[in-house]
């Protein structure tokens, strides 16, 4: 079966850089890949991470974003063990146990943009939901926890994997919203595990939905000509179980090919 001259839409998903053992590799959960290839119906491909590394001279000098928006026709930004570097929002220096990925950012932070500028659709995920927010000039709470306002958003690590993605707490979707309108329903329990979130939210974006503390869950573009859906929680996890998750990488992948088809008649 092809669309638009291929065999399937292409999802670039940007990759994080983990240290193994005395070596870096570029990576993505299998997760991730899973949930985009059979829940979009759609070939995920994985994207280096730009920046100097232990081992790499900075890929920008071989492709740039450019290069990848003329390949891919969506991007998938993964949840990850490390956050974003604070001086992307002005944000104070994180504690020495905080995982970082200086490469990661300098392609997501850098893509996102170009993806705007090329209305290339977003499906974005906890740190990738982050990074949309920074990226288009938002800030975030670097410990949720540590808010008075706000419950502790994150996992148990002693929990064993399965429990760690149970359902935590429920969110509500903003009467009329975009998410409403694809979920058929006004809230539902999600998964938690992230300790960081949105402090100020761009505002190029939306609020689609916040959890029961307030806290925001789920943004969409304000642009109605790119579509952009951000979300706090792990929909990628046991995707085929979960209807919310069905419909969610079933429409991101209703959306890359809508886009497809308004680029291929311009």
């Amino acid at each position: 079966m092809e669309f638009m001259g291929k065999s399937l839409p292409i999802i670039g998903v940007v990759c994080d850089v983990i240290q193994f053992g005395l070596n870096q590799f570029h990576g993505a959960g299998e997760k991730y890949i899973n949930a985009i290839a059979h829940g979009a119906n759609a070939i995920p491909i994985l994207l280096p991470s730009f920046g100097t590394g232990t081992d790499i001279v900075d890929l920008e000098t071989v492709y740039d974003c450019d290069s990848i928006v003329d390949i891919v026709d969506g991007i998938f930004l993964t949840g990850s063990p490390t956050n974003i570097e604070p001086k992307h929002y002005g944000g104070p220096t994180h504690a020495a146990e905080v995982l970082e990925d200086r490469q990661r950012d300098n392609l997501s932070l850098k893509l996102i943009k170009k993806c705007e500028e090329k209305k290339i659709p977003i499906l974005a995920v906890c740190r990738g939901f982050q990074e949309v927010n920074v990226a288009l000039g938002g800030s975030l709470y670097q410990e949720v926890h540590n808010k008075s306002e706000f419950f502790d958003h994150r996992e148990n690590k002693n929990q064993k994997r399965e429990e760690q993605y149970d359902t935590a707490h429920i969110v509500k979707l903003k009467k009329g919203s975009k998410l409403e309108s694809i979920f058929g329903r006004e809230n539902f329990h999600v998964n938690s595990l992230h300790s960081q979130g949105i402090d100020t939210l761009s505002p190029s974006l939306s609020v689609e939905a916040r959890s029961e503390d307030g806290l925001i869950e789920a943004f969409s573009s304000a642009n109605a000509n790119w579509w952009v859906v951000g979300v706090q929680w792990h929909p990628e996890w046991k995707f085929s179980e979960n209807q919310v998750s069905v419909r969610l990488f079933s429409e991101f992948g209703k959306q890359i090919r809508k886009s497809m088809l308004l680029k291929g008649s311009s």
